[in-house]
């Protein structure tokens, strides 16, 4: 199992910017695929950004242009920069491991970091 620990959440006023960061534990880091989830209250959680590992990051079409997904395999940590903040982003940010072992996909994920915009 891969542990994550997320940090850098908090409240931030409409525009503002916030920078995730999400520590991996293990060896394995560097041929992870990991990725950025966001659940707001009522919601399902949906994915903000993903790194493949190797690969070019995706995004979910209402962060692109604002948010980038960067990695620093040397510190076994993704980064989430969050920039040009919406209320409509408000919500609970967990981030993800994908491995393959065997046949089986596994997610591994954090405890989550609360992103609260204000307007």
């Amino acid at each position: 199992q891969v542990q994550l620990a997320e940090t850098g959440g908090g409240l931030v006023q409409f525009g503002g910017s916030l920078r995730l960061s999400c520590v991996a534990s293990g060896s394995m880091f560097s041929t992870l695929d990991m990725g950025w989830y966001r659940q707001a209250p009522g919601k399902e959680r949906e994915l903000v950004a993903n790194i493949p590992s190797p690969g070019r990051p995706n995004y979910a079409d209402s962060v692109k242009g604002r948010f980038t997904i960067s990695r620093d395999n040397t510190k076994n940590t993704v980064y989430l920069q969050m920039n040009s903040l919406k209320p409509e982003d408000t919500a609970v940010y967990y981030c993800c491991a994908v491995r393959t072992v065997g046949r089986a996909v596994i997610y591994d994920w954090g405890q989550g970091t609360q992103v609260t915009v204000s307007s």
